[in-house]
C-alpha cells in the first residue's frame, strides 16, 4: 500500500486549487481536437468532491441554455490546466445534489462574505 502511495505522490499537482462546496469556479480545461489543442473554461457552482490523493475528482454545475449540465473532473489531472474562484459560497452540506432539481433562484447559492 505505501508502494502505491509513493509512486502517485510524484504526479499529484502541487496548487490542486483551494475551493470548496458551493463555491463558484472556472475550470480550464485543455481540449484536443486532431493535431490542435486548445483551452476550454466550463463555469459553474461545485456540488460534490471525492475521494483523495491521485483519483481526487470534483463535480461542477451549470445551467447552459435551459438545460443542466455536469462534469466531473480529476483534480490532478494534466488536462486541468487551472481552476479560478469566482465567488465563495455559503454551504452546510457536503454534496449539493438537491440542486439538481431546483430551478433559476433556488437554485442559486448564498454567497460568502
Amino acid at each position: 500500500m505505501d508502494l502505491i502511495k509513493h509512486l502517485t505522490d510524484g504526479q499529484l499537482k502541487e496548487t490542486a486549487g483551494n475551493f470548496n462546496i458551493g463555491d463558484t469556479i472556472k475550470v480550464h480545461n485543455r481540449i484536443k481536437e486532431g493535431s490542435r489543442e486548445r483551452i476550454q473554461i466550463f463555469e459553474g457552482t461545485v456540488i460534490a468532491k471525492k475521494h483523495g490523493g491521485i483519483q481526487e475528482t470534483f463535480t461542477v454545475r451549470r445551467v447552459s441554455y435551459g438545460v443542466g449540465v455536469e462534469k466531473t473532473f480529476p483534480i490532478h489531472s494534466p488536462n486541468v490546466e487551472k481552476i479560478e474562484v469566482v465567488r465563495k459560497g455559503k454551504v452546510r452540506r457536503a454534496k449539493l445534489y438537491y440542486l439538481r432539481d431546483r430551478v433559476g433562484k433556488a437554485a442559486k447559492v448564498k454567497e460568502d462574505i
